[in-house]
Formats: C-alpha cells, structure tokens, sequence
C-alpha cells in the first residue's frame, strides 16, 4: 500500500463523508428489509467505518482473505447492518446479497459471521469478548512476523465487561503495539445512559492505568479521525497498544433519533423513514 499523509486532503475528507453518508441511508434500506434494526448504534459510528475502511486500514480490493490485510472486530455486533454495505463496496462480496438481508438463508444477519460473511474478522454479538480475540490476532501476528494492524471497535457500554479489562491487561503486558482500541462513546447502552446504569469514567484514566497510550477524538469529524488512526497505526516507535476515545452522538444525523434511546432497536414507519432520509440528505457533505 502506498504511504499515505496522516492529515487527509478536501478531498479525501469529502470522499469520507459521502461514505458515512451511504453508511446511514443503506442503514436504513436495509432495516427496512428486515423490519427491525438497530439504526442510532449505526449512526453513531458511520464516520469511524468510513474511516478505517476508506482512510486507514490496509486492504486488498475483492480479497477479504489477504494474509496482510488489517482486521477489524465490532464488539458492537449489533451495528453489522452499517458495516455489510462498506464490506459489499470493497468487493468483498456481491452487492445483492444485501438486498436479501436477514431473510431465510441470507449470510447477512443482524450480528456478524465471519464463517458466512466475506470480510468479516469476527463473530461478534455476545458483548466484551472482541478485544480478547483482538489481542490472539496482534499476538499471532507478531509471532508470524505479518506486519498487519488490528482494530477493535467497542461499545462504551461494554466497558463494564471484566473480560474487556482483562484483554486490555495482557495486551499492555505484552506491548501489542499493532493493537488499537476504538471506544465509541456515545454515551448510551441498550437500558439508557451508560452512566446510570453502570458508570465508566473516567476512561481516559482506566485505560492509561492498564498500560495503553490513549487518545480522545470527535468521532464525527472525518479528518481528525482519520489522521489520529493513520498516525497510530504508522507509529512504528510506540511500545504499547493505543486506545482511542471518540466522543459521538448516538443516532447522529437524525435529529429525532440523537440521544433518544429508544432507537437503539427500532423500526421506521415509511413517513418517518423518509423523514429521516430527508435530513441526512440534507446535510451538507
């Protein structure tokens, strides 16, 4: 892959958020498929898609099996309906397959199966167990001198699984520097704020105790998203594995969704689909 500017150009900028765009609009086609979906999970982590997969991660176009090819693992297996359609505009797979989306004997369902679905590095939708199997590939990696990256995007929400703190203690222990820890924080969970149901900062502090390096970013912000991971993952002097904090609105890009947690799981009523597609449309690119 050719070296790359951390600071992405107007245009690269662009080209990303067209992508978080198509992100939130196929979203919402495909749950319509389905009749129930999880939307405002997706939404707040449309930028972070674009990014890694557009802006970051070394990929091979059509090859989801490339041995140096960087992995990518959702501890947040519900917001896999925002992540087929990227998989499908990688040439990982045939683009209909999404038009049969969770239907009878369709590889795409509402969690991830790295077993049907080419492209995907993980089977996610139990929360807290992504990071334990982010540290297995960083580690097999290493031992097999492959020189490949390893995200793992996760939930804040999740933060409250003793498995997440565990993986986070040997990866430190065992300076995985090609490990990066994604935290979407969004600020809410399935049963509310994740503050009230089980409170998690600070963050910052949490992971800089267990050894990793950690940064904060506006996840919605495509260019400094962007250059803060491209930079991470082109640091060849750092020690230690990084997480990053991305501060995000939960249902970003629909007003009526954003912090509303009942959209966590849902269904749009045709008005109100279009209403939505009206507004994220609208904004500008």
């Amino acid at each position: 892959m050719e070296q790359r500017c951390a600071i992405p150009s107007e245009a690269e900028v662009r080209l990303l958020r067209e992508k978080a765009r198509h992100i939130r609009l196929e979203t919402i086609r495909l749950i319509e498929i389905a009749k129930v979906g999880h939307y405002s999970s997706v939404f707040s982590c449309a930028e972070i898609f674009a990014a890694l997969y557009y802006g970051v991660m070394r990929l091979r176009r059509g090859d989801p099996r490339w041995p140096d090819r960087d992995r990518f693992l959702m501890g947040k297996g519900h917001a896999a309906v925002g992540l087929f359609p990227v998989l499908a505009d990688q040439g990982f797979f045939d683009p209909a397959l999404l038009d049969g989306y969770t239907r009878l004997g369709s590889p795409l369902g509402d969690h991830p199966d790295m077993s049907k679905v080419p492209g995907v590095d993980f089977s996610s939708g139990s929360i807290g167990h992504a990071l334990s199997n982010g540290v297995g590939m960083a580690l097999g990696g290493r031992m097999n001198r492959r020189d490949f990256s390893v995200f793992v995007m996760l939930g804040d929400g999740e933060m409250q699984e003793g498995q997440v703190w565990e993986a986070a203690l040997f990866a430190a222990h065992h300076r995985l520097s090609r490990l990066i820890a994604i935290v979407d924080r969004n600020g809410y969970q399935l049963d509310g704020k994740v503050d009230d149901v089980m409170g998690v900062e600070s963050l910052r502090e949490k992971w800089q105790a267990f050894g990793w390096e950690v940064h904060e970013v506006d996840g919605h912000d495509p260019a400094a998203l962007t250059a803060l991971l491209r930079g991470l993952r082109a640091d060849e002097a750092r020690d230690r594995p990084a997480c990053v904090i991305a501060r995000t609105v939960k249902g970003k890009g629909v007003s009526f969704m954003e912090t509303e947690p009942g959209w966590h799981l849902g269904y749009l009523a045709p008005q109100d689909a279009q209403a939505a597609i009206d507004e994220i449309m609208s904004r500008e690119i």
